[in-house]
């Protein structure tokens, strides 16, 4: 037996957004390793088109898609593009995200909509048009929450309450899916070394070097997490390791919340 059949990952459909870069990049990178075909979704057409280069370079079965998940026409055209390519989806990450670093006295409305349209509003378009994919085979979806969806954080009231939402939502879509063997979890990261952390340095006027430092001291593990480590976490619940896993959360987070 090898390991990649403990996995049972080869030849499965995998939906990752916010795929160009960051976390959703390295899940990419590792579920394609481990023989899924890969469909990364992002915004940005430029990073999109040389992530898929890239990972085709080296051999992996990855294909992009340009999607705004906020947008339901871009949504209601990804299902249609995968149903007639694959005919299913067996894992979707719903990974995309943004943050605003402010107060609610701060933040404008225009920044809370987009921080909760993408972070929530997303997980929900994507579901809603991908899960009746998933409905002849069964399959797993993946939520982003964040640590700070379980407790709270500084400067950040939109991010925070996103992250919340997409905790208890990934609650209600267990329930709901389980009947259609459908595995719906939430995975939490801590800081994690991403584009997306190192812009909350400049959005707070600190030092990069400085932020990220003080982002990794306080935790027992004493680092910041990885892209790659994030990536473990979803392997784990996107595979057959996890088949009686659904409605939980995962957090990873060097022992940030411990």
């Amino acid at each position: 037996m090898y390991l990649e059949d403990y996995f049972e990952l080869e030849g499965k459909v995998a939906v990752i957004t916010g795929g160009a870069s960051g976390i959703g990049l390295a899940t990419a990178k590792l579920l394609s390793e481990l023989g899924t075909k890969t469909v990364i979704l992002d915004i940005d057409q430029q990073k999109g088109e040389d992530t898929e280069k890239n990972l085709k370079e080296a051999g992996l079965d990855v294909e992009f898609l340009k999607c705004d998940v906020t947008n339901t026409q871009d949504c209601q055209n990804v299902a249609d593009s995968i149903q007639k390519r694959y005919g299913k989806v067996d894992v979707l990450f719903n990974n995309a995200g943004i943050i605003r670093r402010k107060t609610v006295v701060d933040l404008d409305e225009a920044d809370w909509d987009a921080v909760i349209n993408v972070s929530l509003k997303g997980v929900y378009l994507l579901s809603k048009y991908l899960i009746p994919l998933m409905r002849d085979n069964g399959g797993s979806i993946i939520n982003t929450g964040s640590g700070w969806g379980i407790k709270g954080g500084d400067k950040a009231a939109s991010y925070c309450a996103a992250k919340a939402g997409v905790v208890n939502l990934t609650k209600a879509m267990a329930i709901d899916h389980g009947p259609e063997n459908i595995r719906v979890n939430c995975i939490c990261p801590g800081d994690t070394d991403t584009p997306l952390l190192r812009g909350e340095a400049k959005q707070l006027n600190i030092d990069e070097s400085s932020f990220l430092r003080s982002s990794a001291v306080d935790r027992p593990l004493a680092r910041l997490g990885t892209p790659e480590d994030i990536a473990k976490g979803v392997l784990f619940l996107a595979s057959n390791l996890s088949a009686w896993v659904t409605g939980t959360t995962l957090t990873v987070d060097g022992g940030g919340l411990a």
